[in-house]
């Protein structure tokens, strides 16, 4: 088994994340996304898509989306658990999850690829396949980034330590990668958003967050 991986970009550090709290040690083979690796042929050979993370088996089978990764791994490795341990925790964590990825992780992607003075990503408005800039994208992806931040700072009232109450789950590993994602567009966690900044400072501190 060996994780395709990227070490700066958002999506592979979730599952790199992901492994850590597990307690895993799984082999990673580094793809440099910024320097265009991901489409050129050798790649495309494992992920046509050319995105990334992708997690290749012994006997060749590939995954190449974080959430089926980390419900490939939660399978084989039950604890801790964090897709939750029964019908509606799990229901519960998935819906969750659904919207730190639309309101943090894709929000955030839309400004970052669409803004016009970001050389690195020209011709890369969508993931994985050359196209032009779509500016009206960026408003976009502002605008639901800031829904995510009011929407997160009311999921963790009530003396909620975790997004999802006391304990951690793939949710707050989603929101975290999100949060540090949009730093990269120079959008943070307002302010006078204290319950947000608790939760980031306690998240971003766990040996995982280093992953």
């Amino acid at each position: 088994m060996k994780l395709y991986d990227c070490a700066v970009a958002p999506n592979p550090r979730r599952a790199r994340m992901f492994i850590a709290e597990k307690g895993l040690d799984i082999p990673k083979v580094e793809i440099d996304i910024l320097g265009g690796e991901n489409l050129k042929d050798s790649f495309l050979a494992i992920n046509p898509r050319g995105l990334l993370p992708v997690l290749e088996l012994d006997d060749g089978t590939r995954f190449d989306e974080a959430m089926a990764i980390c419900r490939y791994l939660e399978e084989l490795h039950p604890d801790p658990p964090l897709l939750g341990t029964t019908p509606v925790e799990r229901a519960q964590i998935a819906c969750m999850q659904r919207k730190m990825e639309f309101e943090g992780m894709i929000a955030t992607s839309e400004v970052f690829r669409n803004k016009l003075e970001n050389d690195s990503f020209a011709y890369r408005s969508l993931p994985g396949v050359p196209s032009p800039a779509i500016p009206g994208l960026v408003e976009r992806g502002t605008q639901t980034l800031k829904r995510f931040f009011i929407s997160l700072e009311k999921y963790l009232e009530g003396g909620n330590k975790f997004i999802m109450g006391d304990r951690f789950t793939m949710v707050d590993i989603t929101a975290v990668c999100a949060v540090d994602f949009a730093k990269w567009v120079d959008i943070t966690i307002p302010d006078g958003n204290r319950n947000s900044l608790r939760w980031y400072d306690e998240v971003s501190a766990r040996p995982s967050a280093s992953a």
